[in-house]
């Protein structure tokens, strides 16, 4: 059984303020978006991918997991989908079997791959087992997974508050829209990123979104952490200027990565100086 797990940007992240639990609290509008991984659940010892694409595995009694193409880091027997897995296992009495996921979404860009990859696992397992699992239930198991793992089940525009884990729908008019998004190469970790920001209040109620003019985004709608990541990164910063010059209604850096993105009103072309980064160009559903 296969699922294609999509990536994610924000528009706008702002920082708010520093929790006693040592968390933040933000604000952001997440949007799904169409560059996707895949992940395959099968029978155990079922032969279903090019292993010469292997780049990583985990090998146990329940779970079989073998990762292909971009390497993921850490240790594969704690990929997140391994933990999907054994958190089921506390509630249903699951058969062996072997997970495949191939890697195209880049690692530390802000994108959100791995926690869509919990997410779209859970919905495969859900299926391959005929398990019944509610959404909440469903949520909730992925609350423990991460933060923005259960955005990926509904997986549709929602305005995340809190810790980024509370969510409400919010409709935003970006339909036909064209996105280009770039990966420059560089792998930003959660804390790396959130080491060089400050809280402050937001210049603008993200709910208001729905009622802006999209040529006004880029006056108003900031992501927080481009005031730490482009001092550090300056090519990251260079590439949101030149996303602009290509005529970009809106460009910013998305999450806490590194992977920079542009709304287009018509198909962008991608700069031959950027043909060696990763990149994805589609509409926005």
């Amino acid at each position: 059984m296969v699922q294609f797990p999509n990536c994610k940007i924000n528009l706008g992240l702002h920082i708010t303020s520093k929790r006693p639990d040592g968390y933040h609290n933000i604000e952001t509008i997440m949007v799904p978006v169409g560059w996707t991984d895949v992940i395959e659940i099968v029978e155990r010892d079922a032969q279903v991918a090019d292993k010469d694409l292997l780049t990583g595995s985990y090998l146990s009694e329940k779970v079989n997991f073998y990762s292909y193409r971009n390497p993921i880091p850490g240790k594969a027997e704690n990929n997140l989908c391994i933990k999907v897995y054994h958190l089921l296992e506390d509630w249903f009495n699951l058969p062996a079997i072997d997970i495949h996921l191939i890697k195209n979404v880049p690692i530390g860009a802000g994108l959100g791959g791995g926690s869509s990859d919990a997410a779209f696992c859970l919905k495969t397992l859900k299926d391959f087992f005929s398990l019944t699992i509610s959404d909440h239930e469903a949520k909730t198991l992925l609350g423990k997974i991460g933060t923005d793992c259960p955005f990926f089940w509904d997986n549709q525009t929602a305005f995340a508050f809190g810790k980024g884990d509370e969510m409400r729908h919010i409709d935003i008019d970006v339909k036909d829209k064209w996105i280009m998004l770039v990966y420059p190469n560089i792998a930003i970790g959660t804390a790396e990123a959130y080491s060089g920001v400050k809280p402050k209040a937001p210049k603008v109620d993200l709910e208001l979104l729905p009622d802006l003019p999209i040529e006004s985004w880029r006056e108003v709608i900031e992501n927080d952490f481009e005031l730490s990541v482009f001092p550090q990164y300056p090519d990251i910063g260079i590439i949101k200027d030149q996303l602009y010059t290509m005529g970009a209604q809106y460009a910013s850096l998305s999450g806490s990565g590194s992977t920079m993105y542009a709304i287009f009103e018509e198909e962008p072309e991608l700069p031959s100086t950027w043909k060696k980064f990763p990149h994805w160009i589609g509409q926005l559903a």
